[in-house]
């Protein structure tokens, strides 16, 4: 009876480590995920020029394009719906949210090179000319009930135009 007691609690020490593991993966699949699907939003965003001011030289980002641009990268790449839920079939199971979108260009007097610093999210960069700077978050994922509740993903990306001058 003794070994039966001992064989069940490591049955479950391992389990539960199994689970944990399991739990892990997920996140870090989830986060590479994200992260590309950023870089690759951001990118698309930071090509809404404004071409009445780039006739002129200028590279100024048309903002409203270029959040609808970003908006629509993510639903694709995430397979998320006008909410940015999670429609069917898609690796992710919670709403991702876009929490900061910010845009650095000639339109506010910004000159470059400058740096651009966010300590809220984390992202110093210095950056050569306009630039997307996005930050997207979703929640981790959860297979194990724990008291301590997990910090939710956030994934920062930064897309700039290189001038030369």
């Amino acid at each position: 009876m003794d070994y039966i007691i001992k064989l069940a609690f490591v049955l479950l020490i391992f389990i539960y480590s199994w689970f944990f593991q399991i739990q892990n993966e997920e996140w870090d699949m989830l986060r590479s995920m994200l992260k590309d699907a950023n870089n690759m939003a951001v990118h698309d965003a930071s090509q809404e020029l404004n071409e009445a001011a780039m006739a002129q030289g200028r590279l100024i980002i048309d903002p409203a394009e270029a959040y609808a641009t970003f908006r629509q990268s993510l639903q694709s790449n995430l397979g998320l719906d006008d909410g940015l839920s999670p429609l069917a079939g898609s690796r992710l199971h919670t709403q991702v949210k876009i929490i900061k979108f910010d845009i650095v260009d000639e339109s506010t007097g910004d000159t470059f090179p400058q740096l651009y610093e966010d300590r809220a999210y984390g992202i110093t960069k210095y950056i050569q000319g306009p630039s997307v700077i996005a930050v997207i978050q979703t929640d981790h994922p959860v297979l194990i009930s724990r008291s301590k509740v997990q910090e939710a993903i956030t994934v920062p990306a930064v897309q700039e135009y290189k001038l030369n001058r």
